[in-house]
């Protein structure tokens, strides 16, 4: 079985080939080296979709794609699916001091988030989708070496330690991704 990551990441291809074919017996994770598509929609389901029925559309092979972000309680779910450029730009230590200084005089109680990730298949059989959600809160300081992103700022639930001072094995296993990843495979592993 094969399957095509909309992505140019070589990374992320990296990263979830060896998650998903230890997983799904007989699976391909193949690189798409097709036209990257405008993600202009206005959600994690509708940005992922567009990348996925566009690698599917170019190779004619089953396609997934992924769409994440932090969606902070306080400031109504944002910044959502403009967590990337949330400062203006792809810069991601500039995004977590725009964040930290928005919720510079929140209290704990009143700094809920979680890390949202979905994931949607678009192949013959149809489009799918599947979405983890890791709540959490976030912090008043950066802390920790590991992770990207917002990791040294999210604290998750039953934690006191961010994701970014966590081990990179157990926030793989329990993060946003990894959830949706988990829905992922069980319905790869009983067919598309």
């Amino acid at each position: 079985m094969k399957l095509v990551l909309a992505s140019h990441n070589p990374g992320k291809l990296q990263e979830l080939a060896a998650i998903l074919e230890p997983a799904v017996a007989g699976l391909e994770l193949l690189s798409y080296d097709g036209p990257e598509p405008v993600e202009d929609g206005t959600s994690y389901l509708e940005n992922a979709l567009i990348k996925a029925r566009a690698a599917f559309a170019h190779t004619g092979i089953a396609a997934i794609a992924d769409d994440s972000g932090i969606a902070v309680d306080i400031l109504g779910g944002s910044p959502g699916i403009f967590t990337a450029i949330w400062a203006g730009g792809r810069d991601n230590v500039a995004n977590r001091r725009l964040l930290l200084s928005q919720l510079k005089d929140i209290h704990d109680e009143h700094r809920g988030a979680a890390f949202v990730c979905t994931i949607a298949m678009v192949s013959e059989a149809g489009e799918r989708s599947f979405t983890g959600i890791w709540p959490g809160r976030i912090a008043h300081e950066e802390r920790g070496e590991f992770g990207h992103g917002y990791d040294p700022v999210f604290i998750p639930d039953g934690f006191e330690i961010t994701a970014a001072e966590m081990p990179p094995e157990v926030k793989n296993s329990m993060s946003h991704r990894a959830m949706a990843l988990q829905q992922l495979i069980a319905t790869l592993a009983s067919g598309l």
